[in-house]
This record gives structure tokens, sequence and C-alpha cells, in this order.
């Protein structure tokens, strides 16, 4: 398990867990159909590849759903600033950083 989560994890987790439970809620369904329609022989082989391919999908979606979550949240911290740096023309007609 990883690391306990801050207070304010937690509450991204929520979030993350309750979208994506409503997100994948179709493919877990496929899965277990996929899973309950097949004779126990096939269970292996083929059926591997399918549950695979739609494991990875539930995974697209989770990580697509932590993405979305955290830019609805913005930052945490406070933004560090960054100084501005003049440009100046050199004499090969690009530009140099001036200090």
């Amino acid at each position: 398990m990883a690391n306990p989560l801050t207070a304010e994890q937690k509450l991204l987790a929520d979030q993350i867990h309750a979208k994506l439970v409503q997100a994948s809620a179709d493919d877990l369904r496929l899965l277990a159909e996929l899973l309950a329609g097949k004779p126990y022989q096939e269970l292996l082989g083929e059926t591997e590849f399918q549950v695979r391919d739609i494991v990875h999908q539930i995974g697209a979606k989770a990580l697509q759903t932590a993405l979305n979550e955290r830019k609805k949240g913005g930052t945490a911290g406070r933004a560090i600033p960054v100084p501005n740096v003049a440009m100046t023309a050199n004499s090969s007609g690009g530009s140099q950083k001036r200090s």
C-alpha cells in the first residue's frame, strides 16, 4: 500500500474514486459478462487478452479521471515566480538571452 494520505489527498482520492466507479461501470459489466459467458476451459488463453484490454481501458479512464480532478482543484501550493529574461537580437539575426 502507498504512504498514508493527507486529508487533502483523501478528499481527492474520494473524488477520483466516485468518478472512476461511474466511468468504469460499463467496462466492469462487460468484464463480468465476458467471464461469466466463458466455459471454465476457455478462461485462459484468448480470454486473458480480452480481459487485459478491458482492464487497460479502465486504467486509462483512471489516469484521465485523476488528471481531470487535479485540474479542477488547481494547485495546492503557492505558485513559484519565474523571472523575466529579456531577449536581444544578435548579429546573426537570432535572439540571445541578456543577463
